[in-house]
Protein backbone atom coordinates (compact mmCIF):
# COMPACT_ATOMS: atom_id res chain seq x y z
CA UNK A 1 0.00 0.00 0.00
CA UNK A 2 2.49 2.32 0.94
CA UNK A 3 4.54 1.75 -2.67
CA UNK A 4 1.42 2.54 -4.21
CA UNK A 5 1.32 5.76 -2.42
CA UNK A 6 4.46 6.64 -2.98
CA UNK A 7 4.37 6.27 -7.08
CA UNK A 8 1.41 8.21 -7.67
CA UNK A 9 1.55 10.56 -10.32
CA UNK A 10 1.85 14.34 -8.80
CA UNK A 11 0.01 17.00 -10.06
CA UNK A 12 1.01 19.36 -12.98
CA UNK A 13 2.91 22.02 -11.79
CA UNK A 14 1.02 26.03 -12.16
CA UNK A 15 3.34 27.29 -14.84
CA UNK A 16 5.40 30.24 -12.96
CA UNK A 17 4.42 33.71 -15.17
CA UNK A 18 7.04 36.42 -15.14
CA UNK A 19 4.18 38.80 -15.78
CA UNK A 20 2.01 40.89 -13.60
CA UNK A 21 -1.29 41.14 -14.66
CA UNK A 22 -2.32 44.63 -16.29
CA UNK A 23 -5.31 46.77 -16.07
CA UNK A 24 -6.19 47.28 -19.60
CA UNK A 25 -6.20 50.18 -21.75
CA UNK A 26 -10.33 49.99 -22.14
CA UNK A 27 -11.07 50.26 -18.89
CA UNK A 28 -9.25 53.26 -17.93
CA UNK A 29 -11.16 54.85 -20.90
CA UNK A 30 -14.04 53.30 -19.53
CA UNK A 31 -13.18 54.20 -16.23
CA UNK A 32 -12.36 58.14 -17.77
CA UNK A 33 -15.70 57.90 -19.57
CA UNK A 34 -18.00 56.45 -16.42
CA UNK A 35 -16.60 59.73 -14.42
CA UNK A 36 -16.98 62.14 -16.49
CA UNK A 37 -20.62 61.09 -17.30
CA UNK A 38 -20.73 60.54 -13.46
CA UNK A 39 -19.88 63.87 -12.88
CA UNK A 40 -21.97 65.80 -15.29
CA UNK A 41 -25.09 64.08 -13.93
CA UNK A 42 -23.82 65.25 -10.38
CA UNK A 43 -23.03 68.58 -11.20
CA UNK A 44 -25.83 69.29 -14.20
CA UNK A 45 -28.16 68.16 -12.11
CA UNK A 46 -27.66 69.62 -8.60
CA UNK A 47 -27.11 72.93 -10.79
CA UNK A 48 -23.74 73.53 -8.88
CA UNK A 49 -21.70 74.73 -11.62
CA UNK A 50 -20.76 74.09 -15.19
CA UNK A 51 -17.86 72.49 -17.36
CA UNK A 52 -15.04 73.36 -15.34
CA UNK A 53 -16.35 71.89 -12.35
CA UNK A 54 -17.74 69.09 -14.37
CA UNK A 55 -13.88 68.37 -15.08
CA UNK A 56 -12.92 68.93 -11.71
CA UNK A 57 -15.18 66.08 -10.26
CA UNK A 58 -14.46 63.74 -13.05
CA UNK A 59 -10.93 63.61 -12.36
CA UNK A 60 -11.83 62.79 -8.85
CA UNK A 61 -14.14 60.48 -9.80
CA UNK A 62 -11.19 59.12 -12.32
CA UNK A 63 -8.83 58.56 -9.43
CA UNK A 64 -11.05 56.83 -7.04
CA UNK A 65 -11.97 54.56 -9.98
CA UNK A 66 -8.71 54.33 -10.84
CA UNK A 67 -7.54 52.77 -7.48
CA UNK A 68 -10.33 50.51 -6.60
CA UNK A 69 -9.88 48.83 -10.16
CA UNK A 70 -6.17 48.48 -9.97
CA UNK A 71 -6.12 47.22 -6.33
CA UNK A 72 -8.32 44.31 -7.40
CA UNK A 73 -6.41 43.61 -10.74
CA UNK A 74 -3.05 44.63 -10.15
CA UNK A 75 -2.87 45.10 -6.67
CA UNK A 76 -2.24 47.46 -3.90
CA UNK A 77 1.08 48.66 -4.50
CA UNK A 78 0.66 48.89 -8.13
CA UNK A 79 -2.42 50.75 -7.38
CA UNK A 80 -0.96 53.34 -5.56
CA UNK A 81 1.50 53.93 -8.39
CA UNK A 82 -0.54 53.94 -10.67
CA UNK A 83 -3.27 56.55 -9.00
CA UNK A 84 -0.38 59.20 -8.62
CA UNK A 85 0.74 58.85 -11.90
CA UNK A 86 -3.01 59.56 -13.17
CA UNK A 87 -2.62 62.39 -10.35
CA UNK A 88 0.51 64.09 -12.30
CA UNK A 89 -0.86 63.57 -15.55
CA UNK A 90 -4.22 65.17 -14.50
CA UNK A 91 -2.09 68.19 -12.92
CA UNK A 92 -0.22 68.35 -15.93
CA UNK A 93 -3.46 68.47 -18.01
CA UNK A 94 -5.37 71.18 -15.93
CA UNK A 95 -2.13 73.58 -15.75
CA UNK A 96 -2.14 73.02 -19.47
CA UNK A 97 -6.19 73.99 -20.52
CA UNK A 98 -5.80 77.55 -19.40
CA UNK A 99 -2.75 78.04 -22.07
CA UNK A 100 -4.98 75.90 -24.65
CA UNK A 101 -7.48 78.63 -23.97
CA UNK A 102 -5.81 81.55 -24.06
CA UNK A 103 -4.50 80.83 -27.69
CA UNK A 104 -7.77 79.25 -28.70
CA UNK A 105 -8.96 82.42 -27.61
CA UNK A 106 -6.31 84.97 -29.27
CA UNK A 107 -6.94 82.28 -32.68
CA UNK A 108 -10.12 82.54 -32.97
CA UNK A 109 -10.86 86.58 -32.11
CA UNK A 110 -7.90 87.75 -33.42
CA UNK A 111 -8.34 86.73 -37.19
CA UNK A 112 -10.47 88.94 -37.95
CA UNK A 113 -8.36 92.24 -38.48
CA UNK A 114 -5.10 89.93 -39.53
CA UNK A 115 -5.11 92.07 -42.59
CA UNK A 116 -2.59 94.44 -44.83
CA UNK A 117 -4.57 97.56 -43.57
CA UNK A 118 -4.14 96.38 -39.72
CA UNK A 119 -0.20 96.43 -40.47
CA UNK A 120 0.19 99.18 -42.37
CA UNK A 121 -2.08 102.11 -40.99
CA UNK A 122 -2.14 103.97 -37.55
CA UNK A 123 -5.49 105.44 -35.72
CA UNK A 124 -4.76 108.63 -36.56
CA UNK A 125 -7.88 110.27 -38.06
CA UNK A 126 -10.25 107.62 -37.18
CA UNK A 127 -13.25 107.91 -35.73
CA UNK A 128 -15.44 105.10 -34.26
CA UNK A 129 -17.50 104.68 -37.39
CA UNK A 130 -14.50 103.52 -38.88
CA UNK A 131 -13.73 99.77 -39.65
CA UNK A 132 -10.42 100.36 -41.03
CA UNK A 133 -7.41 101.77 -38.88
CA UNK A 134 -4.89 99.39 -37.68
CA UNK A 135 -1.95 99.21 -35.46
CA UNK A 136 1.35 100.09 -37.11
CA UNK A 137 2.47 102.91 -34.58
CA UNK A 138 1.69 100.68 -31.51
CA UNK A 139 4.08 97.70 -33.63
CA UNK A 140 6.91 100.50 -33.84
CA UNK A 141 6.52 102.03 -30.10
CA UNK A 142 6.90 98.31 -28.57
CA UNK A 143 9.88 97.51 -30.82
CA UNK A 144 11.49 100.67 -30.21
CA UNK A 145 10.84 100.85 -26.55
CA UNK A 146 11.49 96.99 -25.90
CA UNK A 147 14.79 97.25 -27.89
CA UNK A 148 15.91 100.26 -25.85
CA UNK A 149 15.23 98.71 -22.98
CA UNK A 150 16.97 95.65 -23.68
CA UNK A 151 20.19 97.49 -25.08
CA UNK A 152 19.84 99.36 -21.65
CA UNK A 153 19.03 95.97 -18.66
CA UNK A 154 21.18 93.01 -20.46
CA UNK A 155 25.13 94.40 -20.06
CA UNK A 156 23.93 95.91 -16.45
CA UNK A 157 22.28 92.90 -15.60
CA UNK A 158 25.01 90.34 -16.68
CA UNK A 159 27.65 92.46 -15.07
CA UNK A 160 25.79 92.56 -12.17
CA UNK A 161 25.37 88.90 -11.80
CA UNK A 162 28.47 88.52 -12.96
CA UNK A 163 30.09 90.07 -9.95
CA UNK A 164 27.85 88.61 -7.25
CA UNK A 165 28.46 85.18 -8.53
CA UNK A 166 32.42 85.69 -9.60
CA UNK A 167 33.58 88.33 -7.17
CA UNK A 168 30.88 89.36 -4.52
CA UNK A 169 31.65 88.79 -1.03
CA UNK A 170 30.19 90.25 1.93
CA UNK A 171 27.88 92.89 2.90
CA UNK A 172 28.35 95.08 -0.31
CA UNK A 173 26.87 92.20 -2.50
CA UNK A 174 24.50 91.05 0.32
CA UNK A 175 23.21 94.17 -0.44
CA UNK A 176 22.91 94.06 -3.89
CA UNK A 177 21.15 90.83 -3.45
CA UNK A 178 18.73 92.28 -1.30
CA UNK A 179 17.99 94.84 -3.68
CA UNK A 180 17.30 93.14 -6.32
CA UNK A 181 14.96 90.66 -4.50
CA UNK A 182 12.93 93.85 -3.90
CA UNK A 183 12.80 95.05 -6.75
CA UNK A 184 11.59 91.84 -8.40
CA UNK A 185 8.12 92.35 -6.43
CA UNK A 186 7.91 96.19 -7.81
CA UNK A 187 4.29 96.72 -9.61
CA UNK A 188 4.57 98.26 -12.91
CA UNK A 189 2.84 101.38 -11.91
CA UNK A 190 5.67 102.17 -9.38
CA UNK A 191 8.21 102.33 -12.20
CA UNK A 192 6.01 104.00 -14.14
CA UNK A 193 6.40 106.45 -11.50
CA UNK A 194 9.74 106.76 -10.64
CA UNK A 195 10.47 107.47 -13.81
CA UNK A 196 7.97 110.44 -14.54
CA UNK A 197 8.89 111.63 -11.31
CA UNK A 198 13.08 111.90 -11.83
CA UNK A 199 12.63 111.51 -15.72
CA UNK A 200 10.00 112.81 -17.03
CA UNK A 201 9.47 115.74 -14.44
CA UNK A 202 13.40 116.83 -13.25
CA UNK A 203 15.15 115.71 -16.05
CA UNK A 204 13.51 116.12 -19.38
CA UNK A 205 12.97 120.35 -18.77
CA UNK A 206 16.75 120.32 -19.04
CA UNK A 207 17.14 118.59 -22.01
CA UNK A 208 14.62 120.46 -24.29
CA UNK A 209 14.20 123.82 -25.83
CA UNK A 210 10.59 124.75 -24.18
CA UNK A 211 11.61 123.93 -20.74
CA UNK A 212 8.73 121.54 -20.64
CA UNK A 213 8.41 117.52 -19.05
CA UNK A 214 8.66 115.52 -22.21
CA UNK A 215 6.85 112.47 -22.38
CA UNK A 216 8.86 110.03 -24.71
CA UNK A 217 8.89 106.23 -25.78
CA UNK A 218 12.77 106.46 -23.75
CA UNK A 219 10.99 107.68 -20.92
CA UNK A 220 9.16 104.42 -21.09
CA UNK A 221 11.72 102.40 -22.29
CA UNK A 222 13.91 103.39 -18.69
CA UNK A 223 10.25 102.41 -16.70
CA UNK A 224 10.57 98.94 -18.95
CA UNK A 225 14.12 98.70 -17.86
CA UNK A 226 13.09 98.86 -14.10
CA UNK A 227 10.75 95.93 -14.29
CA UNK A 228 13.89 93.90 -16.26
CA UNK A 229 16.75 94.71 -14.41
CA UNK A 230 15.86 92.27 -11.55
CA UNK A 231 14.68 89.41 -13.86
CA UNK A 232 18.00 89.56 -16.25
CA UNK A 233 20.20 89.63 -12.86
CA UNK A 234 18.74 86.61 -10.68
CA UNK A 235 18.20 84.31 -13.66
CA UNK A 236 21.82 85.32 -15.35
CA UNK A 237 22.91 84.37 -11.59
CA UNK A 238 21.41 81.36 -11.19
CA UNK A 239 22.60 79.93 -14.54
CA UNK A 240 26.55 81.31 -13.43
CA UNK A 241 26.06 79.13 -10.28
CA UNK A 242 24.96 75.81 -12.45
CA UNK A 243 28.10 76.24 -14.34
CA UNK A 244 30.60 73.43 -12.99
CA UNK A 245 33.03 74.30 -10.66
CA UNK A 246 35.66 72.32 -12.30
CA UNK A 247 35.58 74.12 -15.70
CA UNK A 248 36.87 76.83 -14.41
CA UNK A 249 39.38 75.56 -12.01
CA UNK A 250 40.44 73.51 -15.42
CA UNK A 251 40.93 77.08 -17.02
CA UNK A 252 42.59 78.60 -13.95
CA UNK A 253 45.27 75.34 -13.86
CA UNK A 254 45.85 76.66 -17.59
CA UNK A 255 46.83 79.47 -17.01
CA UNK A 256 44.04 81.49 -18.62
CA UNK A 257 42.70 84.60 -16.36
CA UNK A 258 39.29 85.06 -14.37
CA UNK A 259 37.96 87.72 -17.00
CA UNK A 260 38.92 85.47 -19.70
CA UNK A 261 37.73 82.48 -18.30
CA UNK A 262 34.41 84.30 -17.22
CA UNK A 263 34.10 85.15 -20.72
CA UNK A 264 35.28 82.38 -22.73
CA UNK A 265 34.05 79.43 -20.48
CA UNK A 266 31.50 80.26 -18.02
CA UNK A 267 29.27 82.74 -19.94
CA UNK A 268 28.92 80.29 -23.16
CA UNK A 269 28.35 77.66 -20.95
CA UNK A 270 25.82 79.18 -19.31
CA UNK A 271 24.30 80.86 -22.47
CA UNK A 272 20.99 79.31 -23.17
CA UNK A 273 19.69 79.82 -19.51
CA UNK A 274 21.02 83.69 -19.93
CA UNK A 275 18.99 84.30 -23.23
CA UNK A 276 15.38 82.59 -21.62
CA UNK A 277 15.74 84.80 -18.58
CA UNK A 278 16.18 87.88 -21.00
CA UNK A 279 13.80 86.91 -23.54
CA UNK A 280 11.30 86.34 -20.01
CA UNK A 281 12.31 89.63 -19.00
CA UNK A 282 11.45 90.77 -22.69
CA UNK A 283 8.05 89.31 -22.34
CA UNK A 284 7.26 91.36 -19.32
CA UNK A 285 8.21 94.45 -20.58
CA UNK A 286 6.29 93.91 -23.65
CA UNK A 287 2.96 93.21 -22.05
CA UNK A 288 2.94 96.50 -19.55
CA UNK A 289 0.81 98.97 -19.98
CA UNK A 290 0.92 101.28 -16.85
CA UNK A 291 4.36 102.89 -17.30
CA UNK A 292 3.70 103.51 -21.14
CA UNK A 293 0.75 105.26 -20.34
CA UNK A 294 1.83 107.12 -17.44
CA UNK A 295 5.37 108.35 -19.26
CA UNK A 296 4.98 107.89 -22.84
CA UNK A 297 1.61 109.02 -22.86
CA UNK A 298 0.25 106.96 -25.64
CA UNK A 299 -0.55 108.65 -29.58
CA UNK A 300 -2.60 107.39 -32.59
CA UNK A 301 -0.63 109.00 -35.02
CA UNK A 302 3.11 106.98 -36.16
CA UNK A 303 6.13 108.55 -34.61
CA UNK A 304 9.36 107.20 -35.04
CA UNK A 305 11.52 109.10 -32.34
CA UNK A 306 11.20 107.28 -29.18
CA UNK A 307 13.45 110.72 -27.91
CA UNK A 308 10.50 112.91 -28.71
CA UNK A 309 6.36 113.20 -28.32
CA UNK A 310 4.64 110.87 -27.52
CA UNK A 311 4.65 107.40 -28.64
CA UNK A 312 2.09 104.41 -28.12
CA UNK A 313 2.42 100.32 -27.56
CA UNK A 314 0.27 97.43 -28.48
CA UNK A 315 -0.70 96.79 -24.89
CA UNK A 316 -1.41 99.85 -24.55
CA UNK A 317 -3.53 99.69 -27.89
CA UNK A 318 -5.17 96.66 -26.63
CA UNK A 319 -6.03 98.84 -23.46
CA UNK A 320 -7.54 101.77 -25.20
CA UNK A 321 -8.92 99.52 -28.09
CA UNK A 322 -10.83 97.23 -24.85
CA UNK A 323 -12.48 100.43 -23.19
CA UNK A 324 -13.49 102.11 -26.81
CA UNK A 325 -16.50 102.39 -27.43
CA UNK A 326 -16.86 101.42 -31.46
CA UNK A 327 -18.12 98.38 -32.55
CA UNK A 328 -14.77 97.73 -34.55
CA UNK A 329 -12.58 98.40 -31.15
CA UNK A 330 -12.76 95.18 -30.42
CA UNK A 331 -11.43 93.08 -33.29
CA UNK A 332 -8.53 95.66 -33.35
CA UNK A 333 -7.58 94.65 -29.44
CA UNK A 334 -7.80 90.88 -30.08
CA UNK A 335 -6.20 91.43 -33.33
CA UNK A 336 -3.43 93.25 -31.32
CA UNK A 337 -2.84 90.85 -28.54
CA UNK A 338 -2.37 88.31 -31.25
CA UNK A 339 -0.14 90.79 -32.74
CA UNK A 340 1.84 90.85 -29.65
CA UNK A 341 2.10 87.22 -28.28
CA UNK A 342 3.39 86.48 -32.44
CA UNK A 343 6.06 88.91 -31.65
CA UNK A 344 7.20 88.04 -28.50
CA UNK A 345 7.32 84.20 -29.93
CA UNK A 346 9.22 85.47 -32.89
CA UNK A 347 11.77 86.80 -30.65
CA UNK A 348 12.01 84.03 -28.29
CA UNK A 349 12.38 81.20 -31.35
CA UNK A 350 15.31 83.75 -32.85
CA UNK A 351 17.19 84.15 -29.79
CA UNK A 352 16.83 80.68 -29.12
CA UNK A 353 18.19 79.97 -32.66
CA UNK A 354 21.14 82.19 -32.23
CA UNK A 355 22.38 80.88 -28.94
CA UNK A 356 21.94 77.15 -29.83
CA UNK A 357 23.97 78.02 -33.28
CA UNK A 358 26.72 80.03 -31.40
CA UNK A 359 27.47 77.22 -28.96
CA UNK A 360 27.21 74.84 -31.80
CA UNK A 361 30.21 77.08 -33.52
CA UNK A 362 32.05 76.22 -30.74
Amino acid sequence: MSTLTSHRPRPPAQPVTLRARRLPLIALLGIALGALALSAAVVYGAEIGGAFLVIVVGLLLYLVGVYIASARVEGPRQARNRTWSSLIHSAFVLAALPLLSVVWTLLSKGTERLDGNFFQTSMNNIGPRDAEGGAYHAIVGTLEQVGIATLITVPLGVLCAIYLVEYGRGRFAFWIRFFVDVMTGIPSIVSGLFVLAFWVLIVSPYLTATGRPGYSGFAAALALSVLMLPLVVRSTEEMLRLVPAPLREGSYALGVPKWKTILRVVIPTALPGIVTGVMLAIARAAGETAPVLLVAGGTAAINFNPFENNQSSLALFVYQQAGDASKYSPARAWTAALTLVALVLILTIAAKLLARRNRLSR
